[in-house]
């Protein structure tokens, strides 16, 4: 295992026809995986995805576009079509609290605050910001009670992220902090959930994003673990197929690149960085 996918969804539908080749593939690639889930359906499956494949852990919680009901479905994550609708999920601390006692557990999330195409009318908008903030509260509250680290999504919304983060630091809670997921933000903003002890996960979007890249190369390797967030956000040179764990290795090229050091420095640092948040 000398890569470590942080954040990967092989047990989505999107897998269905050739889970194994891909687990396969990653196996050849030296690469572990964590299973994230993103509601407590898919944080099932990715529970029982990691118990049956070497080298996988997983993750468990709700995505903040989980938390409100919306009017489409990913049909990579869940069964359907793109028209049915998703219903929103409260979390359900005693749910979850069985999962979490899984061995192969090893986070809360992914969960967080996701601003990105929210509706354009303000009561609207409040409304669903408020929803995700809930959600975002409750998984602060049970990843301390397991002390298990949190997994972030946050898009277009780092302030009110850096916010609660802090207040809930402050107040004690965290304290296995956590991970910033498919990091796409400013070296400053990483700079400041360092701060917070929350390291940055790079994505395969660092291989063709100037603003990414550029924060790379600003950020230490120290605070950097790597990611496909597969099947989405293809590295070159796969861009705009499906992604998968094996891709991480095109992030990790990418980051030696850009740093001008050695594909085994960022492999060694990032998979130590990995176990050590999660506990593997």
């Amino acid at each position: 295992m000398k890569f470590i996918d942080s954040h990967c969804h092989v047990h989505f539908r999107g897998y269905d026809a050739d889970r194994a080749e891909v687990v396969e593939r990653a196996r050849e690639a030296g690469v572990g995986m964590i299973a994230v889930g993103t509601r407590y359906e898919t944080s099932v499956e990715a529970v029982a995805f990691a118990e049956a494949t070497p080298n996988t852990w997983a993750a468990i919680g709700i995505h903040p576009s989980h938390t409100y009901d919306v009017a489409y479905k990913d049909t990579n994550e869940l069964p359907g079509s793109e028209e049915d609708g998703t219903t929103g999920e409260e979390f359900d601390f005693e749910k979850y609290e069985a999962l979490a006692r899984h061995p192969k557990v090893v986070a809360i999330g992914e969960c967080g605050l996701d601003y990105f195409r929210l509706p354009e009318n303000e009561a609207e908008r409040v409304a669903i910001i408020e929803q995700q903030k809930a959600g975002l509260r409750d998984q602060i509250l049970f990843a301390t009670k397991v002390n298990k680290p949190l997994v972030i999504h946050c898009r277009d919304a780092h302030e009110d992220q850096i916010t609660m983060l802090d207040e809930a630091i402050r107040a004690g809670a965290l304290v296995a902090r956590g991970v910033i997921h498919c990091f796409t933000g400013t070296a400053e903003e990483a700079a400041r959930y360092h701060a917070l002890g929350f390291y940055v996960s790079i994505p395969g979007i660092v291989t063709f994003a100037k603003n990414v890249a550029d924060a790379v190369r600003e950020i230490p390797l120290s605070q950097m673990i790597i990611e496909t967030d597969s099947p989405y956000l293809a590295p070159k040179p796969h861009r705009g197929q499906r992604n998968e764990p094996a891709y991480v290795v095109e992030t990790a090229r990418a980051i030696a690149e850009l740093k001008g050091i050695t594909i085994d420095e960022v492999a060694d640092v990032t998979t130590a960085n990995a176990k050590k948040l999660f506990g593997i």
